[in-house]
């Protein structure tokens, strides 16, 4: 095992990162109902495994709380869980498949979906500074039980998400895979 990172694996990682922020803050600003926050994440599972997914989810949530979102910093659990499902996902399937697309999305999807539920319930009773909490009060008022309506919501929400970044990622690494030949 290597003591050290490659300047190129360095780079890349800040580059996924800087991913992450941006589409963290132009879903934020946006106020969209999805997040965005994980496309470089999975960029990062794909291309280095889970650990370099980890790498990357930590870091974004460190930033994105510190310049605009503290939610994010409480959400990191859920990157990590977006960076491992996603690390062992890619090691069976490969990335440029697209039409698994769905199916991966799902799989990733699920297991952070219920971290988030958890950490949205728990710590903030269903109110993030997520577009999606406005879903989330809306059926709440309609009576249903905040727990589930959050757990509806992140459902929906996550696998959309998931969706968008394994598409952007199965893109990505067809066209990094092209370019090496």
């Amino acid at each position: 095992m290597k003591k050290h990172m490659s300047a190129q694996k360095i780079a890349l990682i800040a580059l996924f990162i800087v991913i992450n922020i941006v589409g963290a803050h132009l879903a934020l600003y946006a106020r969209l109902p999805i997040y965005l926050d994980t496309i470089g994440t999975l960029m990062g599972s794909a291309i280095f495994g889970p650990v370099g997914g980890m790498m990357t989810g930590v870091i974004t949530a460190l930033i994105n709380g510190a310049t605009g979102d503290l939610f994010s910093i409480y959400f990191m659990p859920s990157q990590i869980t977006t960076a491992l499902v996603s690390g062992f996902v890619y090691k069976k399937v490969k990335p440029t498949d697209f039409k698994k697309i769905w199916w991966v999305a799902l799989i990733i999807s699920v297991p952070a979906t219920i971290v988030s539920t958890i950490i949205t319930v728990i710590l903030f009773h269903g109110v993030t500074s997520s577009g999606s909490s406005m879903l989330v009060q809306v059926l709440h008022g309609m009576g249903l039980n905040q727990a589930i309506a959050v757990f509806f919501v992140q459902v929906g929400t996550d696998y959309f998400d998931r969706v968008i970044g394994v598409y952007i990622v199965a893109i990505v690494y067809k066209t990094i895979q092209s370019y090496n030949r």
